[in-house]
């Protein structure tokens, strides 16, 4: 994208009309849905066995399938309504090609809801490779339209961005048919009525009312979150031209850790914090949450660490080519180093919230989301005059870190959380290899002249794979020598 794109206002256009598909998709697919579904279905195979969950997810898909039809339809009418609600500061230029692209990839969010149902369904069976693997079609069909979509429309005198609308459907329709023989196999594959019977029949289950009782205060936690982010880009659109594309870059250094960490913990967390509950099983449930956040320490601490010391080199080397130049790579570490000061709060309430959403408690989480909201955008008010763009991701790094904070404090204060024995002595090993671990990348930050290898991007790439390979070597070998036992973190 940053090769063939660069930075501009078609950039940045592209990027606000992607965000509001994915935007409705955090509410009605992986957020406010699976976070009501996942533990509802848990305790209903638990307690009602695999017929009782099958008649469930019949109903719930049924149910979710006409909504997203009709939500569909209202998203490409109102098109220009949310362009202008997200990102009123584009240009005329940016705003209409913005409208255009969210027409063509609202649909986007109705195959990401049912993939969301179905990894649900899948997860909750324990079968997390399917599920996984997915995200990457919609990464491979993404390179397919800037590789062969971008120069066609280039060539019928069409704006080549206009291709990456094409690979988001693409990644989306083939999301979903993964999905398919995984549920076959299971003997799971929704049912999904079409008749007004069938509807009605669906939203009487008792399950069903269930999800949409606990849907609500799960919907309003998500949409505090997604009103931050839409709060956020529409301060962005009226900063620099490209400031939508410099935070969205820096988001794809950020969510890499946290997609690999937090959401991939929180995925394997849910189902059997839901399955503990309804066994009535503290101690697991509070073992199942200790073994997740020492994994959170163990590998996002590192994690923030290089996001903050070593942010440029990461971002010459994966950005600078092609139609992105030094002043990008400026502009985008700047982003970067915001959210590696809260990513361990980012990654921490990835596991932190299941907590309670296994615990049928959506309030919670809700109401510190809306009180972090507030504090973010006060931190904004004082911080964007100052430092732009960068103020935008530094401020929700703060939030994360405090959204964190306040999720632990409830959990251990009910009593649903007791930290095991040995803390403070895991905190400080943790600490002595992230230092050390910390000098090194600083070194390699500053000894080479990262951006002026443009020209030389293999030797480049090289030294940026050393650097990661010495980097990673370094830091487990001091863990083991101020003793962290590795082994111990593996679970059947």
């Amino acid at each position: 994208m940053t090769s063939v794109f660069g930075v501009s206002a078609m950039t940045d256009a592209f990027y606000v009309a992607f965000r509001i598909p994915n935007l409705f998709r955090r509410v009605f697919g992986e957020g406010a849905f699976s976070q009501a579904f996942v533990p509802v279905l848990a305790a209903c195979k638990t307690e009602q066995g695999e017929s009782g969950a099958r008649h469930l997810v019949d109903h719930v898909a049924t149910l979710l399938t006409w909504t997203l039809v009709i939500l569909c339809v209202l998203g490409v009418l109102g098109a220009p309504l949310m362009v202008w609600a997200m990102a009123s500061g584009l240009d005329a230029r940016g705003f209409d090609a913005a409208v255009v692209m969210t027409r063509w990839m609202f649909p986007y969010i109705g195959f990401m809801s049912l993939v969301a149902l179905a990894g649900g369904i899948l997860n909750t069976w324990r079968n997390f490779a399917v599920p996984a693997a997915s995200p990457v079609l919609l990464n491979l069909a993404l390179i397919l339209s800037i590789v062969a979509g971008a120069p066609l429309f280039r060539r019928h005198g069409i704006e080549p961005i206009y291709a990456q609308c094409i690979g988001v459907m693409l990644g989306g329709m083939l999301q979903l048919a993964l999905q398919i023989p995984a549920l076959r196999r299971l003997g799971m594959l929704p049912r999904i009525g079409a008749s007004l019977r069938a509807i009605r029949a669906a939203w009487a289950d008792p399950g069903t009312r269930r999800i949409t009782g606990l849907m609500l205060p799960a919907l309003i936690g998500v949409s505090v979150a997604q009103l931050s982010l839409l709060i956020n880009t529409q301060i962005a659109s009226h900063l620099a031209t490209g400031s939508v594309t410099w935070i969205t870059n820096a988001d794809r250094l950020m969510e890499f850790p946290t997609a690999m960490l937090g959401v991939a913990l929180g995925v394997v967390l849910m189902p059997q914090l839901a399955a503990a509950r309804a066994a009535k099983d503290d101690a697991r449930y509070s073992s199942m949450l200790d073994w997740g956040l020492r994994l959170v320490v163990l590998l996002s601490v590192p994690c923030a660490v290089a996001l903050l010391v070593f942010s440029e080199p990461l971002v010459a080397v994966l950005f600078n080519n092609g139609a992105f130049g030094a002043l990008d790579v400026q502009r985008t570490t700047a982003a970067l180093v915001g959210y590696g000061v809260g990513l361990l709060g980012l990654v921490a309430i990835k596991v932190l919230a299941p907590g309670y959403y296994a615990k049928h408690d959506m309030r919670t989480p809700m109401l510190i989301a809306v009180a972090v909201l507030v504090l973010t955008q006060l931190l904004n008010i004082v911080l964007v005059p100052v430092l732009q763009h960068a103020a935008l991701t530094l401020t929700i790094g703060i939030g994360a870190l405090i959204n964190a904070a306040w999720l632990l404090v409830g959990l251990i204060r009910r009593k649903s959380y007791r930290p095991e024995p040995g803390w403070g002595k895991f905190l400080l090993q943790v600490l002595v290899a992230a230092a050390v671990l910390g000098v090194l990348l600083v070194w390699g930050a500053r000894h080479f002249d990262w951006v002026g290898l443009r020209a030389d991007r293999l030797r480049r790439i090289g030294l940026l794979a050393a650097m990661i390979a010495a980097s990673a070597g370094l830091y487990f070998a001091v863990l083991s020598v101020v003793g962290v036992k590795l082994r111990s973190f593996v679970r059947h």
